[in-house]
């Protein structure tokens, strides 16, 4: 897909950076009791943020259904599937969500049928095992999405479902927030620190003036390149942004069914809790279906 980006980049990103941990921490220590009260924190926050994940998963068939998660997070939505009937298994890059999502899932008492660190583009997976493949915001951070599609279709049965979350383009938080606001504090701030009248920028601000050193201004500016850095922290090293139009392109070995969009997010605009998701929204939800082989 054009992207010189390799796969031990990203895992090395999402290793030292896993879902939730640079708003909550990681857990503070290694007993149970400790990875019981990180996962209540998390739980807590990520469903008063994100209310519509329940709902959405409410629509799904899952009840007896082999299902297979991409990308783990803490676990979170792994215990929702399984608690909605799904016979679960889970794949991730890394070794901490692994880890994570199986003491969740112990903790829990929860059954589940499969756990593996292993990558999207190489799913140690039997052709045709499952009925649904879900993945909530991470099929964006793969560079090489079309070979990934591939091996999702692989491990679908016929007549079989994929649900995702990618980021949205047509989003207030895109559009808007990465577009226009944090370009335009960025190009007013370094100017600022290059004449040394930029004091206490702060960490994120900082980060993105260090990306720019390194980059060059105007080349870092660019929405090809900026997009990776404003997602997900300004380390993230790649991001992708879809419409319809763009799922179709990059996921050709299926068919768009339905899509819709949630979570009027769009920092640093106050705007959480506002209507206007469905139109504006951040997570663009899409259920597809295999071509026949």
């Amino acid at each position: 897909m054009g992207s010189s980006v390799e796969e031990v980049e990203i895992q090395g990103f999402w290793s030292s950076h896993p879902c939730g941990d640079q708003l909550l921490g990681a857990p503070e220590g290694r007993e149970r009791q400790d990875y019981e009260a990180f996962f209540h924190r998390y739980d807590t926050a990520k469903y008063r943020l994100e209310p519509h994940i329940p709902r959405c998963l409410d629509g799904l068939d899952l009840r007896g259904r082999h299902v297979l998660e991409i990308g783990l997070g803490q676990g979170a939505e792994a215990e929702q599937l399984i608690r909605r009937g799904a016979r679960w298994t889970g794949v991730d890059l890394t070794d901490t969500a692994v880890r994570r999502t199986g003491m969740r899932l112990a903790l829990r008492e929860l059954p589940f049928e499969g756990l593996h660190q292993a990558s999207v583009l190489d799913l140690p997976l039997p052709d045709e095992s499952f009925d649904v493949v879900f993945s909530h915001g991470v099929l964006h951070h793969v560079p090489d999405i079309q070979r990934a599609q591939k091996e999702i279709h692989r491990v679908l049965k016929p007549g079989g479902e994929l649900v995702v979350m990618l980021y949205a383009r047509w989003s207030l938080n895109y559009l808007v927030s990465i577009g226009l606001l944090r370009r335009a504090a960025l190009l007013a701030a370094h100017p600022l620190e290059r004449l040394g009248a930029l004091s206490e920028p702060g960490e994120l601000l900082e980060a993105h003036l260090d990306n720019a050193r390194k980059t060059g201004l105007m080349r870092y500016l660019r929405m090809s390149k900026f997009i990776h850095r404003n997602t997900d922290g300004p380390h993230n090293p790649y991001s992708q942004v879809y419409d319809v139009r763009r799922v179709r392109r990059d996921f050709p070995y299926f068919d768009v069914r339905h899509t819709e969009k949630h979570f009027l997010h769009a920092p640093p605009l106050p705007l959480h809790g506002l209507g206007g998701g469905k139109l504006m929204g951040w997570h663009l939800w899409v259920r597809l279906t295999p071509h026949a082989r």
